[in-house]
Order: structure tokens, then sequence, then C-alpha cells
């Protein structure tokens, strides 16, 4: 595996980390976190609500027998099972602790309001030496002022472009 793909493999390991806090983040709070520190922090403290239906709520006869009950889930405990380490995920790999970037906001979207998010990175932030103009040759299209992401602020999706 060379040096590029190697740098791109951990960052892209973050980033779906992130992306997955994200979601149990808007889980928790009906948004997208805007910043690292409050997505971390909430993670950290708060836990996610699990509804469960007991009965049928499509058989109509029964309406009285139908029951709603919430429990809660430490929001920590559940990304620690999906091998998501909450400390490390929010440094890009390779860049002596340099943040990923991160946006969130709300947009209408065929006619709705909709949360949206996107975190990423540039590739002279974790490509050390390869950091540099000259080595687009060997590529087409590569480039250090390129972003690696997820998400996107003009849309609802959390797709990541190395999808």
């Amino acid at each position: 595996m060379d040096v590029k793909t190697y740098r791109e493999k951990a960052v892209i390991s973050h980033l779906k980390q992130i992306r997955t806090s994200q979601e149990i983040y808007r889980e928790i709070t009906d948004t997208f976190a805007g910043n690292l520190d409050d997505l971390v922090s909430v993670l950290k403290t708060k836990s996610i609500p699990i509804p469960r239906i007991i009965g049928n709520p499509d058989d109509i006869t029964n309406v009285k027998e139908i029951q709603y009950d919430t429990t809660y889930v430490s929001a920590l405990d559940s990304l620690k099972n999906l091998n998501v380490n909450v400390d490390s995920m929010i440094y890009v790999p390779f860049s002596d602790n340099k943040k990923f970037s991160i946006e969130a906001g709300e947009i209408e979207y065929q006619n709705t309001k909709v949360n949206v998010v996107q975190v990423g990175t540039f590739f002279r932030d974790f490509m050390g030496p390869y950091a540099d103009l000259r080595f687009e040759k060997y590529e087409t299209g590569y480039s250090p002022d390129n972003m690696i992401k997820f998400g996107d602020l003009n849309a609802p999706n959390l797709t990541g472009n190395w999808e």
C-alpha cells in the first residue's frame, strides 16, 4: 500500500467515526453538532432514546392495548461498541493534532427545513511531505488543496466524497 492510500484510509476511518457520532448526536438533539467539542461533550454525557411499542399499532380494534415505552442507552457506551473513540476521532491523522473542520446548519430542501453538516480536512493537512503540487503529475486530479469530507451544506447528504 502506498503512503497516500495509507494516510487517506486513516483519515477516512476517523471521518466514518465522526459521521456515526453525528448521527447519534442528531438522535439525541435533533440537530447536528456545529463544533467538535460540543459533539464530544454531548456524546460523553447524554443517552440515546430507544422507543419501544408494545402491542400492534396497526390493529385498530385494540387501540387501548398499545403502549409506548422509552429506554435510554449511554451514547458513549453505544459508540464504544461500534469501535468509535470519541477522544481521538476529532484529530486528523498525521497532522500534529489538527482537528477536522466542521460546519452544521439548517437549509430549506424541497419545502422542508432540514439539518445539514459537513466535516472534512484538506489533503495538505495529512499528506506531510506529499502535500505538494508537484505530486499531481503522478495522479490526475490530485491537489493538496482538495478536501476529503462527508456531508454537504447545500443538501441533506452524509455521503463521503471517497465513496
